[in-house]
């Protein structure tokens, strides 16, 4: 787990929206918060086109408090496009949103803190209907549509929250930024959370005091707040939009493998004869293959990716054999405190990205114990290479006497070659030489996954190679 034992700086987000009688109250409380593990507070104010003379009073506030950061959105954009603007500059450690109508009390964020200093949060949600808290007592009415949009969320999600909705939401800035926020609006709220799940973060819920305003909006207004982000429950749930950033592409790739989880029992099942108990898997990603093949005397789960390392580290919780850390196949220093350590080295996916070949083949064969065994899987074929190679970073597709050749070199003899996956070189072909495509198409993969029992009795039937090919090495 990603625990902070330190201080750490604390980024304010607060989208701002005609609220001139307001806002200077709210921002004395938000910069009056105090607490000792906090080494410095940052307030990024985001006024989302105010037409009320909240936009001169912020001017005024900017003028007197250093700690205030003003962004001027030209016109309103709403909310979820003010927070997005907010999140691209802030530099905290940790990231919250605090709305500008005095709703919710800053003083709440020292209970928000403590997940992540004793449980290793990723997010922590502020809940307005978890006991222990107070809040304003509303009508029924104002009520019931965040807790039936909630329910909703809650089945597209397999999450457990009480409050979906809520404006706190305290987010490590490393993965808030890393989720991409498409939407504009208050469907903001559904969105993070399905992608909060979807990358396997670590979301903890603490009671907030909450002091509801009774608003006069029309019944016409509330109904399309509602059924806004009911579709928006809906769209995240079944699209995987989840990275943002130039690993996006990829990531998203690996992130629908996970949806498909008869294919990776497979691909576990196909090396674990040749798996032994001390294990160092490389370039683990988020953890597909790891999770089929715990649990192990020691299991070392290795990625350079820092958002692959951060839902890798959610893993080892309640697991004392499994660790992880960043392991660069194609740099020796890393390899040195790991030198002759390990029965198993697992490379799946991996040696196709370097291209310091020769260099990655050493540092493997450095971390195997004398007739340890490398498992080796590369995509193979190289008049298969396509746009999902380039997508997924492959500098080369490997031949059968090429691989064999390499880790000979590499010293390590190879005392088996064996074809993978020999059923998805049509639905590669397609999708990548002829269409071209960028990422699965989600029903193929659904499809692939509901099929699995006859894939893996019928694979080895068919006529041609298999889409990967697996070495097992010996040093």
């Amino acid at each position: 787990m990603l625990r902070y034992y330190g201080p750490v700086k604390l980024s304010v987000v607060m989208p701002v929206y005609n609220e001139r009688f307001l806002i200077t109250e709210i921002v004395k409380k938000v910069l009056a918060f105090s607490d000792p593990r906090i080494s410095e507070l940052e307030l990024v104010i985001v006024d989302d086109g105010s037409s009320d003379g909240t936009r001169e009073v912020l001017k005024e506030l900017q003028d007197e408090l250093p700690q205030i950061r003003l962004l001027l959105q030209p016109e309103n954009r709403g909310k979820g496009a003010a927070v997005r603007a907010g999140i691209d500059v802030v530099t905290g450690d940790l990231t919250v949103i605090q709305d500008a109508d005095l709703e919710y009390n800053p003083e709440d964020w020292g209970r928000m803190l403590t997940p992540f200093f004793e449980a290793g949060a990723d997010a922590v949600y502020g809940s307005r209907f978890l006991p222990a808290g107070y809040r304003r007592v509303l009508y029924f009415r104002h009520t019931i549509g965040n807790r039936l949009l909630t329910l909703v969320s809650n089945l597209a999600t397999d999450l457990n929250l009480t409050d979906m909705e809520t404006c706190y939401k305290m987010v490590r800035t490393e993965l808030l930024r890393s989720i991409p926020i498409r939407s504009s609006d208050f469907s903001m709220e559904p969105e993070i959370t399905a992608k909060l799940a979807k990358r396997g973060a670590r979301i903890y819920e603490v009671p907030i005091r909450y002091a509801g305003r009774t608003y006069q909006e029309g019944k016409k207004i509330r109904f399309r707040h509602a059924v806004t982000a009911m579709l928006a429950i809906l769209k995240w749930r079944l699209i995987d939009d989840l990275y943002s950033g130039e690993d996006e592409r990829g990531a998203e790739i690996l992130a629908s493998l996970s949806q498909v989880p008869a294919f990776n029992r497979w691909m576990g099942d196909f090396i674990r004869p040749w798996v032994g108990n001390r294990v160092l898997e490389i370039g683990a990603g988020i953890g597909n293959l790891t999770m089929q093949l715990m649990p192990r005397s020691r299991y070392l789960a290795t990625d350079v990716n820092p958002h692959y390392l951060s839902y890798l580290t959610n893993l080892t919780y309640g697991r004392p054999y499994l660790e992880t850390c960043r392991v660069d196949l194609t740099e020796p220093q890393d390899f040195e405190p790991l030198a002759d350590s390990f029965d198993t080295v697992i490379c799946l996916n991996v040696l196709e990205h370097v291209a310091q070949e020769a260099t990655a083949i050493a540092n493997l064969r450095s971390a195997l114990r004398p007739g340890g065994q490398a498992i080796v899987l590369v995509p193979q074929g190289q008049s298969r290479y396509s746009s999902l190679d380039r997508v997924l970073g492959h500098v080369k597709r490997y031949a059968a006497d090429e691989l064999r050749t390499a880790l000979a070199e590499g010293g390590l003899e190879v005392v088996a070659l064996r074809q993978f996956n020999r059923t998805s070189v049509p639905g590669w072909l397609l999708n990548g030489k002829l269409l071209r495509r960028k990422r699965f198409s989600r029903l193929q993969l659904k499809l692939f996954n509901i099929l699995m029992p006859v894939v893996r009795r019928t694979d080895r039937l068919l006529p041609w190679r298999g889409l990967s090919l697996v070495a097992i090495a010996r040093r």
